[in-house]
């Protein structure tokens, strides 16, 4: 099992419980080899390369997808891989120094309405999940500002906290500072509200149908993996996953469950390159059309 992050973090620890929960399945033990950096993109190299026999699979974020879509490379997730199983995704919010007169995303979006390119807004990044959700949004209302990018979580919720930017979108590595009152989480970007915070609520409820950002991850094979190999995979790893210790290990990280077969998981794939691939082009980041 290829995993594109670092050892020890939440999606690498979770991982292992859902592997360990997967190898009485399977018969057999599984090696997790971590592959950190780049933001998640090193799985799909060594995945494209190995044999496509099902004993080399890998962690894939949608980043793999988004970034072949921002660079040109030697790999396209789309046709080098063959989906397994949809398994989880993060929570994203809209943050705010606790000391903000905004209280509500509407406070926000009218004082960024009123003061055009005086909105100062952080993200983890240029072309990630978190700057593409919140660009959706702001371009739908026309609306101009300063984008901060970070290179982590830990820094951008210092900027934050210290109301160095105005505010900021990231994944529940904030909730930390929540629970010190140090920020105020406005909405999230998640389906339905999360159980930590269920008075916030979330864009669609806002009226942004869309917006719908989880940075969904599952696992993949080598293109050419038989059928039958990839359904075996599945059938294990679906059975693990909804272990109760698994699930334990998601909800420490704020995190759930967003189980897709392998049918649904590639057409869930397939939607959001078509749909990312209009956006990053309005943002004039596409790099070329999606194959």
């Amino acid at each position: 099992m290829i995993v594109p992050w670092p050892a020890g973090g939440a999606t690498d620890l979770t991982l292992r419980i859902l592997c360990e929960e997967a190898e009485p399945l399977l018969g057999q033990p599984i090696v997790i080899i971590n592959k950190p950096g780049a933001g998640g993109t090193l799985v799909a190299a060594p995945l494209k390369a190995a044999q496509p026999d099902g004993y080399t699979i890998g962690q894939v974020p949608i980043t793999v997808y988004r970034h072949a879509l921002m660079n040109p490379v030697p790999w396209n997730p789309v046709t080098d891989f063959s989906p397994i199983v949809q398994v989880s995704g993060v929570t994203f919010g809209v943050l705010v120094p606790e000391s903000s007169p905004w209280h509500h995303f509407a406070d926000l979006l009218d004082w960024a309405q009123k003061h055009p390119g005086e909105l100062i807004l952080g993200s983890t990044g240029i072309g990630t999940t978190a700057h593409l959700a919140m660009e959706e949004i702001l371009l739908q209302h026309g609306v101009r500002y300063v984008h901060v990018p970070y290179k982590g979580t830990a820094d951008q919720m210092l900027a934050v906290a210290g109301a160095q930017i105005m505010a900021g979108v990231n994944s529940t590595g904030f909730a930390p500072w929540i629970d010190q009152g140090k920020i105020r989480l406005l909405a999230v970007f998640s389906a339905q509200r999360s159980a930590r915070w269920p008075s916030v609520p979330t864009m669609r409820e806002l009226g942004y149908e869309q917006a719908v950002y989880t940075s969904p991850w599952g696992l993949a094979a080598p293109r050419g993996t038989p059928d039958a190999v990839v359904k075996k995979l599945h059938d294990a790893f679906h059975r693990a996953m909804f272990s109760e210790r698994h699930q334990a290990a998601l909800a420490k990280y704020d995190q759930g469950l967003d189980y897709l077969n392998t049918a649904d998981y590639r057409r869930a794939v397939l939607a959001t390159v078509e749909r990312e691939s209009r956006l990053l082009k309005r943002m004039n980041l596409l790099a070329h059309p999606a194959n």
